[in-house]
């Protein structure tokens, strides 16, 4: 699903996806009308501008998270300032993108997203994490970590490290789908919802070292 209040970028949006052969659900211009119209389309991935006449970006982010914890939200948008990218990031979304990225790199986000991945424009990545080591010094609860297995905690350091679910399994000789299946794992013992979440937690225990 494209979100975009533009009616031309919208547009175009669109037909890129479709041209790439995708199947766009539905391209829509308001925030409230994308959360609505979202839980019945029910969506893989939503393409989200932050800039909505009636609803804020995060606002949007936290509806569609909320009303579908599967769907995975990659912000296009024109602003690459540190705080709304966090903001965005902190709301739920899976990665973030500038409009400026040329329509391949743009492409290739979108899949990665539809796949698992934490995506960003060169450069935000580092910001996000930067943030994320921040949090991870302030004091926490003491409460115990969940078991993980070996292979559970060597792909989660790999998660860590940024690499993607084919070069993990690729690092590992393991299939594409073996992966996955280790991080859904992990997921759902750490009661996390994304790959976003699971990057965190594993700054938190030092993983990414």
């Amino acid at each position: 699903m494209v979100v975009d209040d533009h009616p031309m970028w919208r547009e175009g949006v669109a037909r890129d996806l479709t041209d790439a052969g995708y199947h766009v659900v539905a391209a829509v211009g308001e925030g409230s009308q994308a959360v609505r119209i979202a839980r019945s389309v029910r969506p893989d991935v939503v393409v989200l501008d932050l800039q909505l006449p009636d609803l804020s970006g995060v606002e949007v982010i936290g509806g569609l998270v909320t009303a579908l914890p599967q769907v995975r939200v990659l912000v296009l948008s024109a602003s690459g300032e540190q705080q709304d990218v966090l903001d965005a990031m902190k709301a739920g979304a899976a990665g973030y993108l500038v409009k400026s990225a040329a329509r391949e790199e743009f492409l290739d986000a979108v899949r990665r997203t539809a796949e698992g991945d934490a995506v960003f424009t060169a450069g935000l990545a580092g910001l996000v994490l930067g943030e994320y080591r921040r949090l991870a010094a302030a004091p926490g609860d003491g409460s115990a970590a969940p078991r993980l297995s070996d292979r559970e905690t060597e792909v989660l350091r790999l998660v860590a490290k940024g690499l993607t679910y084919r070069q993990i399994a690729e690092r590992l000789t393991l299939s594409h789908r073996t992966v996955q299946n280790h991080v859904q794992n992990t997921l759902g013992k750490l009661q996390l919802h994304n790959r976003v979440e699971l990057v965190r937690y594993a700054i938190e225990q030092g993983l990414d070292d």
